[in-house]
Parts: structure tokens; C-alpha cells; sequence
């Protein structure tokens, strides 16, 4: 997970720099390839899921909520930043447009200091010292054999669930309702007026 994060940073912060350089080389080529590059990041489906693997279970709900919080912000911040009179001006656009690489760069210098989350270490890797070693520095000292109870007993039942491909999901006909609702939302958000709000 934390690594898959550092590899989206980077490549945010390439994306944010191909924007930020497209006045000076006078290509609107270049714009393209940056948003398509944020475009295709993983940030915000994995942040949720980093974030709601390293939250202890009464505060998981709340840390899910922020990043959604957040996500909304960010688009406020650089709608008001886009105005005329601050970044949107003929001369600053190019720092709107780079500014995107902010956040990545301040995640890419923390980051590391974060453990990587307790769920993937035991779960994938099967280090259980590692985990306990992460939720220690991530919850502090203290009893946390419940909570890799509960983890050890997701693997458990992860084990007897078959995980389907995306054509393997497309194809299976008791998931067609809840695939087409999840695209509809999708494809549709935008128009739900979050941008106003």
C-alpha cells in the first residue's frame, strides 16, 4: 500500500511538472498528458484504503469520512485558487496547474516515516511481527491482540472467497445490479453540484 502511494506521488509530481512547464515550451500537448497522468493515479482509492487500514475500528468510520472531507476541499481550494485575481491570471496559470504536486511532494517526504498498514503485512506478507510492530507505532503501547484477531480472521475467510477479475465481475449476473448503480454514480458525480457545495 505504501509504496503503491510513494510510485502515485511520483508520478503526480512528474504530471504536475509536465503542466507547470507547458507555457514555457508552448504546448497545450502537454497539459493533456499531465491531466491524463493524474487521471490514471490511484490516489484517492488508495488513500482510503490506507487510511482505513491504519485507523483503530472506532475511529475507522471518522478517518474513511476525512478523506472524502478532504478530497472536496482540495476541489474548493482550486476552484477559488483558479479565480482571476489570485492563480488564474495570464502569467500564474502555469502555478495552478502545477499546483497539484504540492500535496504529492509534502506525502512523498512524510510518508516514510509511516509504518506500512497491519492488515497488509499479516495478511499478504504474513509478517506478524511487522504487524504488531506497526499497530504499536501507529496505536501506541497497549493490548491490540483483538485487533489481529480480527485480521486473521479476514485471511481466514479471504481464503474461501473466490476473487473475481473485472471481466469475471462484468460477466456474473448477481452483480450486474450493484456494477451498473456503481457506474451510474460514477460517471455521474460531477453533475451532483459537489463542485457548488
Amino acid at each position: 500500500r505504501k509504496k503503491c502511494l510513494l510510485c502515485n506521488n511520483l508520478l503526480m509530481i512528474v504530471a504536475a511538472s509536465i503542466m507547470g512547464c507547458s507555457k514555457i515550451a508552448r504546448s497545450f500537448e502537454m497539459i493533456l498528458i499531465g491531466r491524463f497522468m493524474c487521471g490514471i493515479s490511484l490516489c484517492v482509492p488508495l488513500h482510503h484504503q490506507y487510511v482505513g487500514e491504519i485507523s483503530p475500528r472506532k475511529l475507522r468510520g471518522f478517518a474513511n469520512s476525512t478523506s472524502s472531507f478532504f478530497w472536496s476541499l482540495g476541489k474548493a481550494v482550486g476552484q477559488i485558487s483558479g479565480q482571476r485575481e489570485l492563480l488564474g491570471s495570464q502569467y500564474l496559470w502555469p502555478m495552478l496547474m502545477a499546483s497539484c504536486g504540492l500535496p504529492a511532494l509534502v506525502q512523498l517526504i512524510t510518508l516514510p516515516f509511516f509504518p506500512e498498514s497491519p492488515p497488509y503485512l499479516l495478511m499478504h506478507k504474513g509478517d506478524q511481527e511487522g504487524c504488531k510492530k506497526a499497530i504499536r507505532q501507529l496505536w501506541g503501547e497497549g493490548h491490540h491482540q483483538a485487533e489481529i484477531d480480527d485480521i486473521m480472521k479476514e485471511k481466514a475467510t479471504m481464503k474461501t472467497t473466490k476473487i473475481l477479475s473485472v471481466l469475471e465481475l462484468m460477466k456474473e449476473p448477481a452483480f450486474r445490479w450493484q456494477l451498473y448503480v456503481i457506474v451510474i454514480l460514477t460517471a455521474t458525480v460531477q453533475l451532483c453540484g459537489i463542485n457548488a457545495v
